[in-house]
């Protein structure tokens, strides 16, 4: 089976490839100028990323307990493989923003109280790196800065004034936060780059994920260097009972608390009968 996904990507590039032709234009007055009636193109990369997705989409129900979707591809190129490095790939899956309050606590006359609050305005609430090797030997520090690849370079602004002297700790710790609950993830060496052509990376989506539009990036560098990117979006949903319950609680608050308490005393009751029941066995 693995075999014959990597043959099948590989016929797809072998077409790419014999479909790729050198046109000649005739140069008739001005040598930097096309003929007239030529249309003219920006700069197209020598290497380019053709990639898809496993799926598009993923259906949050009531059993939900994560996902994996697959993201495969190939390097697109009209003439042989350039002399030089190596070709890296970087792939990232990106949640959507969310703007999060980080608070630090101090124990004071024993007592643990918020003492300083630092606002991040846009932070994605899930983000996963896949790479070809490791981060800081395959990307340029002014690469990550430009494309905001790196997990710190995710976290896009601060909100409102910055009253915290050093805003390093807090975006730390709010980093290693999400790292722990598995919502930021680096996972270097994931993605297979075979013949300096194909690619495939698996990135699991945890069970913890919300609802809204996942960005998928494809980065492809040489020496360093994003000389070609790939985007994609992954719709991220719920269905069913899940779906009726997430909108009954946004659309009719007091209907949703008012069932949510009923089903409480229920369930209370249900397991008080079968409690009694019990003991006169």
């Amino acid at each position: 089976m693995r075999g014959g996904f990597w043959a099948a990507l590989a016929l797809c590039a072998t077409a790419w490839a014999a479909t790729a032709q050198d046109t000649t234009y005739p140069n008739f007055g001005d040598p930097q100028s096309p003929p007239r009636g030529v249309a003219t193109f920006p700069h197209v990369p020598a290497e380019q990323v053709v990639a898809g997705l496993s799926h598009n989409d993923v259906d949050i129900t009531t059993n939900f307990d994560g996902s994996e979707i697959i993201i495969y591809g190939a390097i697109k190129r009209e003439s042989a493989i350039p002399p030089g490095p190596p070709l890296d790939v970087i792939v990232t899956v990106e949640g959507p923003p969310q703007s999060v309050t980080i608070r630090k606590k101090e124990r004071n006359l024993g007592v643990w109280m918020n003492t300083e609050s630092l606002r991040i305005g846009s932070a994605p609430d899930f983000y996963v790196i896949a790479t070809t090797g490791p981060l800081d030997r395959i990307l340029l520090p002014e690469q990550d800065a430009s494309h905001r690849i790196s997990i710190p370079q995710a976290i896009r602004a601060f909100a409102g004034p910055v009253t915290v002297e050093n805003t390093v700790p807090f975006t730390e710790a709010f980093v290693r936060l999400r790292q722990e609950s598995d919502q930021y993830r680096l996972d270097e060496h994931a993605v297979r780059l075979v013949e300096q052509t194909l690619f495939r990376a698996d990135v699991r989506l945890p069970s913890s994920i919300v609802e809204g539009t996942y960005s998928t990036r494809i980065f492809l560098l040489r020496n360093g260097v994003v000389i070609d990117t790939y985007r994609a979006p992954i719709i991220v949903q719920k269905v069913g009972l899940e779906r009726w319950l997430y909108r009954l609680s946004l659309e009719q608050p007091l209907l949703y608390g008012m069932m949510s308490l009923l089903i409480a005393v229920g369930a209370g009751w249900a397991a008080s009968a079968a409690f009694r029941s019990f003991k006169r066995q």
